[in-house]
């Protein structure tokens, strides 16, 4: 499971960094863009500190889920009540490969907490 919170945290970087990076070409350029980025640092460290410590890996691992759940939900929030209106923009872009690739994490990670439990 380590290896997934590092992959997956790289992913939320790279989904961050494009996005800031269409804004920069377009020139609308916002921090924000960045949200997935820091999501994914977070999720990224968190892995990295489990597969170095066996003890903490379970309290890790947990604590990388929840930034995974709260960084699949919070996009969903923003985006919902927007559903009639919804172009497709870099945000909305961002935003939902932020919320899949989340998702993604949280799945995989279930399934690896209830076969651990299984064993």
């Amino acid at each position: 499971m380590p290896g997934t919170a590092i992959w997956i945290g790289r992913v939320l970087i790279l989904i961050g960094l494009i996005g800031y990076g269409y804004g920069i070409a377009n020139g609308s350029a916002s921090l924000t863009a960045m949200i997935p980025a820091a999501f994914g640092l977070v999720i990224l460290v968190l892995g990295h500190l489990s597969a170095a410590n066996e003890k903490l890996r379970k309290h890790l691992m947990h604590a990388a889920m929840l930034i995974g759940v709260i960084g699949f939900i919070v996009p969903l929030i923003r985006l919902v009540p927007k559903l009639g209106e919804l172009t497709l923009s870099a945000a909305v872009v961002s935003q939902v490969a932020m919320s899949a690739a989340c998702l993604i994490f949280v799945v995989l990670g279930v399934r690896s907490f209830i076969a651990a439990r299984q064993s």
